[in-house]
């Protein structure tokens, strides 16, 4: 009964609130910042797209995790940034309008490559009796709770702008307690061995938590981009959409195993993402002794 309330009933709704949100964030400018800084957008995009499956492959490699839960560390890799990305670099004085462009074109461009990657990775990991590859109407499937709900909150702002700012706080709040209660459900869903999963999986992704904020910095920087700019593709490619990633195991994959690397993580992000934000404030500002 839980598994069918989460899965048909809890993460549709949950996932389709959360992308409605960002879209009552985005409009048509946002889109058009790519011809701004089209520096900074492909270098966040590339970090994405390219870095973090290639990080979180190795780190997979290096500590031994199992088949299945591999896989989900590589669909979270593949997940694009979360909405709360957009919060934390304004926490963390970073350039949030860059954020909110890289979280529109992220979410699109992952609706293929998530397919990609999850691939390859079931090819990979997963022996080939277990392996069946995602289906083109499953890809459909994602790209409708990703794409017609981002859409839908765009012609909201449009249309109803007044309106939109009396509804973007509140589908906020609902969004982050649906949030919480999809980590809660999918956790007690896999219970009976939930804690030796955590015990495999738990270090794996930090490291891959922690790599991501850092790359997602330091990579900008070293290609001149800002602080401002080098803050928000840290958090754009630090926060992933776990809410998708739990979303496509369970209702596209149909495994629920594979639900614990996005479950743990979604904990973790929120507070290294904190910590985060604070380190790079301290380098910006150093305390004069």
């Amino acid at each position: 009964m839980q598994a069918n309330f989460l899965s048909v009933v809890l993460m549709p709704l949950a996932l389709a609130l959360i992308m409605m949100g960002l879209g009552l964030s985005l409009t048509i400018a946002d889109f058009k910042r790519v011809y701004l800084f089209p520096k900074a957008v492909i270098i966040g995009l590339f970090c994405q797209m390219f870095v973090l499956p290639i990080i979180c492959f190795l780190i997979i490699k290096a500590m031994g995790i199992p088949p299945v839960l591999a896989v989900g560390l590589m669909l979270l890799a593949a997940a694009p940034g979360g909405p709360s990305a957009n919060l934390y670099s304004h926490i963390a004085k970073g350039d949030v309008a860059l954020n909110v462009t890289l979280t529109a074109l992220n979410s699109l461009f992952s609706v293929f490559s998530i397919a990609v990657i999850v691939n390859v990775s079931m090819a990979h990991f997963l022996q080939q009796n277990t392996y069946v590859p995602l289906q083109f109407s499953k890809v459909l499937e994602v790209c409708y709770v990703v794409i017609l709900p981002v859409g839908l909150g765009m012609i909201i702002r449009n249309r109803a702008p007044q309106f939109t700012q009396k509804l973007e706080q509140p589908v906020k709040i609902i969004s982050a307690i649906f949030l919480a209660l999809i980590i809660i459900l999918a956790g007690l869903r896999e219970r009976d061995h939930l804690w030796a999963d955590l015990k495999t999986v738990g270090l794996a992704a930090l490291t891959f938590n922690i790599s991501c904020l850092f790359l997602g910095y330091y990579i900008p920087l070293f290609f001149k981009l800002s602080t401002k700019q080098a803050i928000a593709i840290g958090m754009e490619i630090g926060i992933h959409n776990g809410t998708l990633a739990i979303y496509i195991a369970l209702n596209v994959i149909g495994n629920g195993t594979m639900t614990i690397p996005a479950v743990v993580y979604s904990i973790m992000m929120f507070l290294t993402a904190a910590v985060f934000a604070w380190l790079v404030n301290v380098r910006r500002n150093p305390i004069s002794s």
